[in-house]
């Protein structure tokens, strides 16, 4: 089935995926488009934005009535309902002489495009590796919750932000709980971060009463609970008692349907979508990416994606009216890593922040109605 132009003459500009980049994409042209030239079209699995800063929380218990906020509606992201919202997900992205093309739904459905906005996030795994059928959702977090309340003895493989938030959270809300995290690097984060935060992260980890074991794997694929206390071996033959262990490795980008579409040659040997300081793809001039599947030299965040939005939509009207595009000049690496709801540590503008800072902007709130309000809720 094909979607011409939803009843109208008009052509479209499509963004696939509704995470931090797309949303804010959608609605910013929304914003700016004009209507009478132009469908604004979003298309996304689920008929909602996670708010991902907030995830973690959640998925350790109920505190807050997070599960009710962190599931943000995208029906009201179009500024004056100037675009429309596909539930659905990409399969396919076709394209044709003269810069057009379609992209096809796992439905079936065909939707030209005009321009074509590539956004669809990360793939996760561990509490945060929501699945994409709404109706799976709550019985996900439920079952993690009840994973983390039953666990004593919990081992975390991965020490970069998501790692250190997850232990934060445990052991804010069991304090005698056992928590190690298992970390492949000399520190905690990357090398991203100057060493001053990384270390102040790690005094603050362990004096939570965390282990830390640096420059160790665990290479288990298949993680979750751990029967008969066999614990937990690591690649160097650490045993680390463990009931639980959880994956909190960084993610993959989503990418895998480009690459099927457009070739292997428009990603990176690390499935990173190849981009011209303009957003745009090198080969495919109406084509734009951002956010996490971008290959650029910078850490993969919602506010990078936010500053990536603002400059693509201005990109896209102005390669639609045949003005000259702006590039991106990249941005400075901020973070707050947050341990538990009043406690933290991050670096904004080259200064490392603690726990009042980290509270007062991200701590106790997780920024969950900030988000909820940039996307007209």
């Amino acid at each position: 089935m094909v979607r011409s132009n939803l009843g109208n003459d008009k052509k479209n500009i499509v963004i696939v995926g509704g995470g931090g980049g797309g949303a804010n994409t959608a609605r910013l042209l929304s914003a700016k488009l004009d209507s009478s030239r132009y469908n604004l079209i979003l298309i996304n699995p689920r008929p909602y934005f996670i708010a991902w800063p907030a995830t973690l929380r959640a998925a350790v218990s109920d505190i807050d009535n997070l599960d009710e906020k962190i599931f943000v509606p995208l029906d009201k992201v179009f500024h004056n309902g100037n675009g429309t919202l596909i539930q659905g997900k990409v399969k396919d992205i076709q394209t044709d002489p003269g810069n057009t093309g379609s992209v096809v739904l796992e439905s079936g459905e065909i939707i030209p495009y005009e321009v074509l906005v590539l956004s669809p996030g990360s793939i996760w795994t561990g509490p945060i590796a929501f699945p994409e059928e709404d109706e799976k959702v709550k019985d996900f977090l439920r079952n993690s919750r009840a994973a983390f309340q039953r666990a004593q003895n919990i081992v975390l493989a991965g020490g970069g932000s998501v790692g250190i938030e997850l232990a934060g959270e445990i052991k804010d809300l069991w304090p005698n709980k056992k928590v190690t995290i298992v970390q492949g690097d000399k520190a905690l984060l990357n090398n991203a971060y100057p060493d001053k935060l990384r270390t102040r992260l790690e005094n603050r980890v362990r004096a939570m009463g965390i282990d830390i074991i640096f420059n160790d794997y665990v290479d288990r694929l298949e993680l979750g609970p751990i029967s008969n206390g066999t614990g937990i071996k690591t690649r160097y033959d650490k045993e680390i008692p463990a009931d639980y262990a959880v994956s909190t490795r960084g993610p993959r980008p989503n990418t895998e349907f480009i690459a099927t579409s457009l070739t292997s040659s428009v990603l990176t040997s690390r499935g990173l979508v190849k981009i011209l300081p303009t957003f745009q793809l090198p080969d495919f001039p109406n084509i734009f990416a951002l956010g996490d599947v971008i290959d650029w030299n910078e850490q993969k965040q919602l506010g990078k994606a936010l500053g990536h939005a603002a400059i693509v939509t201005n990109n896209i009207q102005a390669y639609l009216s045949g003005r000259s595009l702006k590039p991106y000049k990249g941005s400075t690496e901020m973070i707050i890593i947050t341990l538990g709801k009043n406690a933290g540590a991050g670096v904004l503008w080259g200064i490392v922040v603690g726990d009042w800072i980290s509270r007062t902007l991200k701590s106790k709130t997780l920024m969950v109605d900030m988000m909820r309000s940039s996307l007209g809720q």
